[in-house]
């Protein structure tokens, strides 16, 4: 299987969604700017989103796709579908309680996340976070649905939802702000009816997929069939794993918690600058880290399960290369071609010159850790492959205290953009930290030509970055905001030089495409 081909497909697909989520968060800003109310949002829809990252895309699947990769790779079939039906039917049973608890919980969770909005945007903040709560619902029974389809290498289903999500944010928010303003209501709760509608979108879609496979959960709706799904032992292994894990991934969303209620003391609009630059973060993170992690997890657990010690360690090689060559570069631009970005994508309507200030040092912030971000997506994956979940849970546990050191150092030196650099540096200490794990233990053994490798992409990032200096500084990317689109085709031509003069330099230092289509 060409692993760069899958994980092409992957990105494509999730390019979709990131720009459909660009423009969501472009719309937002010109709605709305950096208010009050729009922090109010931000903070609801964080709620369910953390939780989703906490049970469902964060430990649930890192307990069990490699399990049922493991299960479908040697007890078969049969077997493999008891497994999906006993854990589906648990994990519906727990999202049901989740969501009744989270409805009446709100005014706690919002006051844990934002306790300093003011008194109106904190009112708005407990009423969208219990309309948006099932969103999690909807969400963790993605994510089941995208870990099985992802073991059976079904990539695209799974990579093109988040589409559904941001496209009914964009049309209920231009359809329903205007009105519910109108009719003396928040504008900004029409966010939260599109999320709401997105999620739904997202969960329907994938049943066909699952149907067309025959992986079809069978869901067990009585108090008799929770308890007979509860004693299959896949379950209770599901469960031991997901231990482990949720502290690894509790510690990385309580940071989260933590910054998010540090930026709603620091200033108005703060939160929503550290948003709209964790948008543009999220871009690089979505196409690379992502994409790795869906490709590489099943098949880690397939090689680990097999006994394929070589086959593992090479594909955690190739993994690492494909971060240094694409995440690197994209992390040179997010240091020095900020303001540009930031500007083309949010400085209309409601945001001002100094909300593209404010966002654009946050996104530097995160351009600091953004090797370390992704590089996490491919390093983690290879403890949960060997089902071992506690390892990387105790190192988010030690990161977790290092970045709040880096809090008190950053953030009275660099206001809100130190939250999101104390998050990068900490990444980048989590991600060193993990492989030197995977070394010490022998499952990872470099392949032979990394200095090289180094020394090309380091060529090709520096040739690019003195470009992209260049243009950022050459251009007044504010004033430009007076002729839209002419804004907007210098941002496409430099982009897209940028991409050439990288890739070109890689060829003229010796780089060969074909040997990255797939483990050595």
């Amino acid at each position: 299987m060409n692993l760069l081909r899958a994980a092409s497909t992957i990105s494509l697909l999730t390019l979709a969604s990131r720009i459909t989520g660009l423009v969501r968060e472009t719309m937002v800003a010109g709605l709305f700017g950096a208010t009050g109310m729009t922090d109010a949002f931000l903070v609801a829809f964080r709620i369910p989103n953390l939780l989703r990252r906490l049970f469902a895309e964060g430990a649930f699947s890192q307990a069990f796709v490699p399990l049922l990769a493991a299960t479908k790779a040697t007890e078969g079939a049969e077997a493999t579908q008891r497994l999906i039906d006993a854990v589906a039917t648990v994990l519906l049973w727990a999202l049901v309680a989740t969501s009744v608890v989270g409805v009446l919980a709100a005014p706690g969770l919002v006051w844990l996340l934002g306790g300093g909005l003011a008194p109106e945007s904190f009112d708005a903040s407990v009423a969208m976070t219990r309309f948006m709560f099932p969103y999690i619902g909807c969400m963790s029974l993605v994510a089941l649905a995208a870990g099985i389809l992802n073991t059976w290498r079904r990539f695209v289903v799974p990579a093109a939802t988040p589409v559904l999500l941001n496209l009914s944010v964009i049309v209920v928010g231009w359809a329903l702000a205007g009105p519910l303003q109108r009719a003396g209501y928040p504008g900004i709760y029409a966010m939260a009816f599109g999320v709401m509608l997105g999620g739904v979108l997202q969960l329907l879609v994938q049943w066909p997929a699952l149907r067309a496979i025959g992986a079809m959960p069978h869901l067990r709706l009585t108090w008799r069939g929770l308890r007979e799904a509860k004693s299959h032992p896949g379950v209770g292994r599901v469960l031991v794993q997901m231990g482990p894990a949720l502290l690894g991934v509790g510690v990385s969303q309580l940071s989260l918690m933590i910054n998010t209620n540090i930026s709603s003391r620091l200033a108005e609009g703060a939160t929503s600058w550290l948003n709209y630059a964790d948008r543009l973060m999220e871009f690089p993170i979505g196409l690379l880290g992502v994409a790795l992690s869906a490709v590489l997890t099943p098949q880690l657990s397939a090689a680990q399960a097999s006994g394929q010690s070589e086959r593992y360690s090479r594909l955690l090689d190739w993994g690492l290369r494909m971060v240094l060559l694409l995440a690197l570069p994209c992390a040179v631009a997010l240091l020095v071609f900020s303001t540009p970005l930031t500007a083309v994508l949010y400085h209309r309507g409601a945001f001002s010159a100094v909300d593209v200030s404010h966002t654009a040092q946050s996104v530097m912030g995160w351009g600091v850790g953004l090797l370390g971000l992704v590089a996490v997506k491919v390093l983690a994956p290879g403890f949960y492959a060997r089902q071992d979940t506690g390892t990387p849970a105790k190192i988010a546990v030690a990161v977790l205290v290092l970045t709040q050191g880096f809090n008190l150092v950053f953030v009275p030196w660099v206001g809100v953009a130190g939250l999101a650099l104390s998050i990068g540096v900490g990444a980048l200490v989590n991600a060193s930290w993990l492989l030197w794990g995977l070394k010490r233990l022998g499952s990872y053994r470099p392949e032979p030509g990394w200095l090289a490798f180094g020394l090309r992409v380091a060529a090709g990032c520096a040739v690019m970055g003195l470009l992209q200096w260049w243009l950022a500084t050459r251009v007044d990317w504010i004033a430009l905001g007076s002729h839209e689109i002419k804004r907007a085709l210098i941002m496409a031509a430099s982009l897209g030089a940028s991409a050439v003069v990288y890739f070109a330099m890689l060829l003229l230092v010796g780089m060969r495409p074909r040997a990255l289509g797939r483990p050595s």
